[in-house]
């Protein structure tokens, strides 16, 4: 029987864990607090900071892992090198993993490597080399910490007055060691989209069809599936999403993030090696395989004979409004009562205001208004716990 390790256990590696269990695969869930997610449905589960390299290799020891599969960005991401030269198969790889939990690697490979289209963008350590390049770029601009999730640090500036709370904010929200910023360009898109991108052993590079969604201070609230995309705009998502991966080399789905400008041009945004929020619309069955069972197979190295869309669907976040140690009160009673509707229930044991507690799926016939189904998802998320999805944190 096959061993993964899996490093952070939110909601996505629950998901994936679920996947592997199906398929009779061990799993050791790790994270920096207990009861997290994932540790509820694996075989053992470990707590530990995984930015602490000593740490991390005690539990690799412990474990021995055949598989090593990364859900967060603060991890040791360098002494994962150390265990795939040992044998352990690092999903994607290591060298994935390693360019794509900082900003710097994954935005520098894209734009200067692979000439891929981007925004403008410098880094800064410093105040002073934060003004400066705000100075170069313009406003408004953007600003995020190099290492971040969930939005944490990200805040749009549109004059001098707001450089120096925003710079704070990017230093504070960043996740690990890692204390700069990058400062981008605004682009003034008209929608953004992820397309899912899974890489295999022994097959083709696959596409899921694109997944719209909507982000706020930037974390996801909603997504859906299709994204109606122009036919040339899709096959230049799909040509850039298939040289990033290729460069990173490895196998497993990736979150690959676009701008879809006004004027029609498709702009590379980020990357993720591994399962992405926007993908939880998969978990409607719109697709014939979720994400978390693309990413399985693609990591096993089992045959992924196509990925095909089956119906609309649309995801909508659930939000907590307070801080609580407590399980909280979920109202599961609307979404049941109505039809083609699911509910996901994290199982986070502490809730933050603004927090994602869960996630509503909902989808309909392939053809039916998506404008409807989307309604119709976040009036559903909003009756689990009486918050709505746009809501501040």
């Amino acid at each position: 029987m096959k061993k993964i390790m899996l490093l952070g256990s939110g909601e996505l590696g629950k998901e994936f864990t679920i996947a592997a269990k199906r398929a009779g695969v061990y799993v050791v869930a790790c994270d920096h607090y207990d009861n997290a997610p994932a540790m509820q449905v694996a075989d053992e589960r470990e707590v530990f900071e995984m930015l602490d390299a000593s740490a991390l290799e005690a539990a690799v020891r412990k474990h021995r892992p055949d598989i090593i599969v990364p859900e967060i960005e603060a991890i040791r991401t360098e002494k994962l090198f150390d265990f795939e030269n040992e044998g352990i198969q690092v999903t994607p790889s290591a060298r994935a993993v390693n360019f794509t939990m900082n900003r710097r690697a994954i935005r520098d490979l894209a734009a200067r490597e692979l000439g891929l289209r981007t925004a403008k963008y410098f880094y800064a350590k410093t105040f002073d080399e934060f003004k400066k390049a705000a100075d170069e770029i313009g406003f408004p601009c953007v600003v995020k910490p190099l290492m971040s999730s969930s939005g944490h640090g990200q805040s749009y500036v549109y004059n001098d007055d707001e450089l120096e709370a925003a710079f704070k904010d990017a230093m504070e929200g960043a996740r690990g060691d890692v204390k700069e910023v990058i400062i981008e360009e605004f682009i003034d898109f008209d929608s953004e989209f992820t397309l899912l991108t899974v890489t295999q052993k022994n097959g083709p590079t696959l596409f899921c069809p694109p997944i719209g969604h909507v982000q706020k201070g930037g974390d996801y609230r909603e997504s859906w599936m299709p994204y109606q995309l122009p036919a040339e705009a899709l096959k230049a998502a799909e040509h850039m999403a298939d040289e990033v991966t290729k460069a990173l080399t490895g196998y497993g789905i990736w979150g690959v993030e676009f701008f879809l400008t006004k004027q029609g041009e498709v702009i590379f945004s980020e990357l993720s090696p591994r399962p992405h929020d926007t993908g939880m619309v998969t978990l409607s069955h719109c697709t014939n395989l979720s994400e978390f069972e693309l990413h399985f197979r693609a990591v096993m190295g089992l045959p992924i004979p196509a990925i095909h869309l089956e119906h609309n669907g649309a995801s909508a976040v659930i939000m907590s409004d307070k801080e609580s140690t407590e399980p909280l009160d979920y109202n599961l009673l609307d979404v049941c009562n109505e039809d083609h509707a699911r509910v996901r229930i994290f199982g986070k044991p502490i809730a933050h205001r603004g927090r994602r507690m869960g996630v509503v799926v909902c989808y309909d016939e392939i053809g039916s208004s998506m404008d409807a189904l989307r309604d119709k998802t976040k009036r559903l998320a909003q009756t689990v716990l009486g918050t709505d999805p746009y809501m501040k944190k």
